[in-house]
């Protein structure tokens, strides 16, 4: 009978302790679950801080303005100066894979109109890393561009509302001109690196206030 009593406090202490177990898992598991937010930025050149000393382009500021904020999001920056729609959606997948954003900044199509490469093809390639993006569960901001007046009115037309036209069409936001400030301005010469391609490190913050009202909705 002693052995019995003892045997039964055991399971019963025992069992205890497994109710008090499964109380605290869930008191932690809410919090466990508030992830914090993954930003990331698939660009080319104009994100991957071409020709500036590293830690002035649009993404440090960026990291540099969440944290300020004492926001718990990381920023993942895998632009690549010179890529394409096409060279970003043939990564594309593994990115998201690799680092599950909750958030996606597409910010290429540039180098396509530099290139002179077919607009249905820059269009799709846009349209298909939008829907991965959504597929994955992520959030997706295209960042849009503009080509220069030499380039033809009618190209330069079709190129910038391709952009409008693929958030439209996946119903995501868009900045319509990424270089809102930079590259429309009086003075131009004076926001551009030497090659009068790149902005220069004066430029950066503009280029970051431009994308910042559209990305701070979508963060929790």
């Amino acid at each position: 009978m002693y052995f019995t009593k003892l045997f039964t406090q055991a399971v019963v202490k025992g069992f205890r302790s497994f109710l008090a177990l499964v109380a605290i898992s869930f008191l932690v598991l809410p919090v466990q679950a508030a992830t914090s937010d993954l930003i990331l930025i698939v660009g080319d050149s104009l994100s991957a801080e071409y020709g500036l000393r590293r830690g002035t382009g649009w993404v440090a500021l960026l990291e540099k303005q969440l944290a300020r904020e004492k926001r718990d999001v990381k920023v993942v920056n895998a632009s690549i100066s010179g890529d394409t729609t096409s060279g970003g959606r043939s990564r594309f997948a593994a990115l998201l894979k690799t680092h599950k954003p909750s958030i996606v900044v597409i910010e290429l199509g540039g180098n396509d109109a530099l290139r002179g490469l077919p607009l249905d093809m820059t269009e799709a390639n846009l349209t298909a890393m939008t829907q991965a993006a959504k597929k994955s569960g992520a959030k997706v901001l295209l960042l849009g561009m503009q080509v220069p007046p030499n380039y033809g009115g009618a190209y330069g037309a079709t190129f910038s509302r391709l952009f409008s036209k693929v958030a439209k069409a996946e119903k995501v936001p868009l900045t319509p001109f990424f270089l809102t400030g930079v590259a429309d301005v009086p003075d131009v010469v004076a926001q551009f690196q030497a090659d009068r391609i790149h902005p220069n490190e004066q430029a950066q913050p503009k280029m970051l206030s431009n994308v910042l009202p559209e990305l701070k909705k979508l963060l929790k």
